[in-house]
């Protein structure tokens, strides 16, 4: 999952820095994401995760970091499994 996190954020996150230098706890708004490449990032990882955000997770915290991310992702995922 991390990876495909990562493909997506160096392909829709319009970042300045290269993707594979950030920690995944590093703060991706200060390494330049926008809030329209958050969006763009939201509609890349639903349709890689088949999967669709609920709207209580549509927040800046879920977009933070690679590893909020992929515990949002995760989340979602493992929510829709139960359901």
């Amino acid at each position: 999952m991390n990876e495909t996190i990562r493909t997506l954020l160096a392909k829709l996150g319009g970042l300045p820095v290269a993707v594979e230098t950030l920690a995944d706890e590093a703060d991706l708004y200060a390494a330049g994401l926008s809030s329209f490449a958050s969006v763009q990032l939201m509609l890349g990882l639903e349709e890689a995760f088949d999967m669709e955000f609920p709207d209580h997770l549509l927040n800046r915290k879920s977009f933070a970091s690679i590893a909020a991310i992929e515990a949002t992702v995760a989340t979602i995922v493992g929510d829709r499994k139960v359901a």
